[in-house]
């Protein structure tokens, strides 16, 4: 995996993982005894905010700065007085950015303190999703994101996935998909996802390996619609 950084921002099109990609991140670097701020910068979606476990998440000692009001039925949530801390703080600082450039708007306030900042721009990119089933596809919203965020994109992450029905035939397919995208826009591919359910499996992992070149990254699913069963289960972390 590529050099670690202190401070993440986490982008890419509507539904494409931003939120649970964020969690798996933080909670893996505060696993290893990080201190980490999981910054929560949806203002477009509010049924799937990483804030929405932020109880769970203190408990492990991740600080979670989200929008005043989010996860309630007011319509326009704010941002709270102490955002600029985080430009300020030793922890390392994972942003969750809500979707496409809609979302991004919100970043681009901050570009002067982000360009002061060793920053990792993280573009999620789903083979699966509407409007980013081709590369062209993709790098036109990636175009998108960076004009209204003011920042730039340095990394390609494939999180391809059909969520629960995703298969290792659904990450295998995805490859020359990111691996193209990456390509063409000269940067470099992070990680590609895999759900843990399938790189816990002998056969699974067996074939993983095969792509040596790869960087393999588990995640668990944390992020669960309202009308999805179950809950994220938190406690066996």
């Amino acid at each position: 995996m590529a050099e670690e950084r202190k401070f993440y921002i986490v982008c890419g099109h509507y539904g494409c993982g931003k939120s649970n990609f964020s969690l798996n991140l933080a909670i893996d670097r505060a696993k290893r005894g990080r201190k980490v701020t999981l910054v929560d910068l949806d203002l477009v979606n509010p049924y799937f905010l990483s804030s929405g476990y932020k109880e769970k998440l203190e408990a492990m000692g991740i600080t979670v700065i989200a929008p005043m009001f989010a996860n309630t039925n007011v319509e326009t949530p704010g941002f709270p007085v102490n955002l600029n801390m985080v430009f300020e703080t030793e922890d390392d600082v994972i942003m969750d950015v809500g979707g496409d450039d809609a979302g991004s708007v919100v970043l681009g306030r901050f570009h002067k303190q982000l360009a002061e900042t060793d920053y990792e721009m993280l573009y999620l990119v789903n083979r699966y999703r509407n409007l980013t089933a081709t590369p062209e596809e993709t790098l036109e919203i990636m175009k998108e994101i960076e004009s209204a965020s003011r920042c730039k994109v340095s990394a390609i992450v494939n999180n391809s996935h059909l969520k629960y029905d995703t298969t290792w035939e659904t990450v295998e397919k995805s490859l020359s998909y990111a691996e193209e995208i990456a390509k063409c826009c000269e940067m470099p591919l992070w990680a590609t996802t895999i759900p843990t359910y399938l790189y816990k499996d002998d056969r699974v992992r067996s074939l993983a390996e095969e792509h040596s070149e790869i960087n393999w990254y588990p995640v668990e699913i944390y992020v669960r619609a309202p009308w999805e069963s179950g809950v994220p289960d938190f406690d066996k972390i």
